[in-house]
């Protein structure tokens, strides 16, 4: 059976290797391992998600699905120490690596832990943000989109990146129909970051 990263097999032969980056002005090291997304390096549309997220001063708790080994949350959790960071993924070996670079990093403001999409998420936040596993398939993506809508406080936010090519237009139809509302924050190289908002 081939394992892929957006599932929970822990069978994949573990070959781990580390990495040093530069995001939002720290320097930040990485361990990661086979059956990670994107192991070599950040990869582009998680650089321009976290580049192009903007906080709100009332922001005090962010969820992060499908954090894989953590570059976008602990990149921003490093940036940001006033807010509280949720980082859920289904990939167990993704979450201990999470946990780890966390811990490398010395970053204090997250919590990581298994949930497939919003299965075990009971809080409610001020932002939701992904960079969603496209190859999990367009119902996962979409899923992601849809039920945001239930975990967000009023006035929450919703930030996405998604390649023209890989469903950036049906994800853009997508969170205008379900939250009324949706803005391109940033076009960069074929990726678009997308952000809708609970207005109630």
């Amino acid at each position: 059976m081939t394992s892929h990263y957006y599932n929970n097999n822990l069978e994949t032969k573990s070959l781990e290797k580390t990495f040093t980056v530069n995001l939002l002005g720290n320097e930040l090291t990485f361990i990661t391992d086979h059956g990670v997304f994107s192991k070599e390096r950040v990869d582009y549309g998680s650089r321009v998600l976290i580049e192009s997220w903007m906080r709100e001063p009332w922001y005090k708790k962010v969820l992060e699905v499908g954090c894989g080994y953590g570059p976008i949350g602990i990149s921003l959790a490093k940036a940001y120490p006033d807010i509280h960071f949720d980082l859920i993924d289904v990939n167990l070996r993704a979450l201990d690596l999470t946990k780890r670079n966390a811990k490398l990093n010395n970053v204090n403001n997250v919590n990581v832990f298994e949930s497939n999409i919003y299965e075990k998420i009971t809080d409610k936040y001020d932002c939701i943000i992904s960079n969603p596993p496209i190859r999990a398939g367009k119902a996962i993506v979409h899923k992601i989109l849809e039920d945001a809508f239930h975990h967000l406080n009023e006035n929450g936010s919703i930030f996405v990146v998604i390649q023209k090519k890989q469903g950036a237009p049906s994800a853009e139809k997508k969170l205008a129909q379900v939250f009324g509302n949706v803005e391109i924050v940033c076009r960069n190289k074929g990726y678009y970051v997308l952000k809708s908002s609970k207005k109630i």
